[in-house]
C-alpha cells in the first residue's frame, strides 16, 4: 500500500525536508538536524507537522458511557474542555493503541488516535458501539494538525496565530469556529496543538516558518524529545503483547471504574504481577542502544530487549528504555545491552531521563 501524503507535504519538501514513511505516511524525519531541532524545542520554540495523526467524534446519548467502556481512565462527569491519556485494550490487558480523550461537550467527545492504527482503532470502535445510542463519525481526513512545541510556545501561538491560548491549562483544549486548540505536548515542554481544515493547517505553517520564531522539526526529535522524558511510543513501549502494568502506566487505568474493556486482566495483573517491565537503564560510555537489542543479567543471561534507545541530547548519557524480566527491574541493577557483537554495562534507573517542563 503507497503512502498517503499529509496537507503540508509540499511544504515539507520545499524546505528540503528528508521524507520517509512512518505509520503509513511519507512524513518529515528532519529539515537540518536532530540535535538543532530538538535544541530548538528544548530552549524555544519548534512546530511539528502531526497531521497523520487520526481523529474520531462520539456523540450521543451514550457517549460518555460507551468511551468509558473502551478507554481506560475514567471520564465520569468530566468538565467540558478536560482531555485525558489512556489506553483501549484488548480483554487480555494487551494494548490496541494509547489515546487522547477530549471532552468537547456534553455527550461529545474528541479521540485523537495514532497514525499507525488508525484503521484498526477505527474498526475496534465500531467493533464494540453494540448497544450504546451514539454517532461515531470517523474525521481523520477532515484535520491537520500542527504542534507548535517548547517555552515560547504560548508567544508564538498568540503573537504569530493571533489565537488566544494563555488561558489554557495543562490537559485542557477549547473548540473554536472550525478548529481545536489544545495544551498538552509530546515533548516535555510547554506545547499546543492545532487541528483545523487543511487550508488552515497550511496558512498557519507558513505564518509560523515565515516569522522565524518557530522552527520547523522533523519526527526524528520529535522521537528523542518524547523519549527522554519516559514518555511511551506505541509499538516501542506499549503493543498487543505490552500491557499499561508492564509499562508503568497504571495510573492512567481506572480500576475503580464499574468496568471497561481488559479491566478482569488488569486487576489480576495488578494483583498477581507481571513477568516483564518496562525499566531505564543507563550505560557506561558512549555506545547507542537501539530497538529490539539484547538486555542481558550480568551473567549474560538474556533477560529482555531494549524498546527505545538514544545517546540522551539534553544530559549527554547513553541511555534506553527496555522490557525486562521483573526480577531485574528494581532501580540499581547492574545489567548489560549488547550492542551488536559487544555488550556494554549498565543499571536500572528511572525512565523519565529529563525533567519535564510543562506549565501546570
Amino acid at each position: 500500500m503507497s503512502e498517503k501524503k499529509t496537507c503540508l507535504y509540499d511544504e515539507h519538501v520545499a524546505l528540503g525536508a528528508l521524507m520517509q514513511p512512518f505509520g503509513g505516511f511519507i512524513m518529515p524525519i528532519q529539515y537540518t538536524n536532530i540535535v538543532d531541532e530538538h535544541t530548538a524545542v528544548r530552549t524555544a520554540c519548534g512546530v511539528f507537522d502531526v497531521s497523520h495523526m487520526g481523529e474520531v467524534r462520539i456523540t450521543g446519548a451514550d457517549a460518555e458511557r460507551y468511551v468509558n467502556h473502551i478507554f481506560t481512565n475514567d471520564i465520569t462527569n468530566a468538565p467540558i474542555g478536560q482531555i485525558y491519556y489512556g489506553m483501549m485494550l484488548y480483554p487480555d490487558g494487551g494494548t490496541v493503541d494509547d489515546l487522547l480523550v477530549y471532552k468537547m461537550g456534553e455527550q461529545d467527545f474528541f479521540l485523537v488516535i495514532n497514525a499507525a492504527n488508525i484503521d484498526k482503532d477505527v474498526a475496534w470502535m465500531e467493533e464494540h458501539a453494540d448497544g450504546f445510542d451514539i454517532n461515531l463519525d470517523h474525521q481523520s481526513d477532515r484535520y491537520g494538525q500542527l504542534a507548535v512545541q517548547g517555552p515560547e510556545a504560548e508567544a508564538v501561538v498568540e503573537e504569530v496565530l493571533g489565537l488566544k491560548c494563555a488561558e489554557l491549562k495543562f490537559y485542557t483544549a477549547k473548540e473554536l469556529p472550525s478548529i481545536i486548540i489544545s495544551r498538552t505536548g509530546y515533548t516535555g515542554e510547554d506545547g499546543f496543538e492545532i487541528y483545523g481544515s487543511h487550508e488552515f493547517i497550511v496558512e498557519s505553517w507558513r505564518k509560523l516558518i515565515e516569522s522565524g520564531r518557530c522552527k520547523p522539526c522533523g519526527l526524528g526529535c520529535r522521537d528523542t524529545l518524547r523519549f527522554e522524558v519516559g514518555l511511551p511510543l506505541y509499538g516501542d513501549e506499549l503493543s498487543a503483547d505490552i500491557s499499561p502494568v508492564m509499562a508503568g502506566l497504571s495510573m492512567f487505568c481506572k480500576l475503580d471504574k464499574p468496568e471497561f474493556i481488559g479491566r478482569e486482566a488488569l486487576a489480576k495483573q495488578k494483583a498477581e504481577g507481571v513477568a516483564k517491565k518496562l525499566v531505564g537503564i543507563e550505560l557506561e560510555g558512549k555506545a547507542i542502544p537501539r530497538h529490539g537489542y539484547p538486555v542481558l543479567a550480568e551473567d549474560g543471561t538474556e533477560i529482555g530487549e531494549v524498546t527505545t534507545g538514544y545517546h540522551c541530547i539534553s544530559v549527554d548519557k547513553s541511555v534506553c528504555m527496555a522490557l525486562v524480566a521483573t526480577a531485574y527491574a528494581k532501580l540499581g541493577t547492574p545489567l548489560q545491552v549488547q550492542i551488536r557483537k559487544k555488550t556494554f554495562p549498565g543499571v536500572v534507573v528511572k525512565k523519565q531521563f529529563y525533567s519535564k517542563s510543562y506549565k501546570k
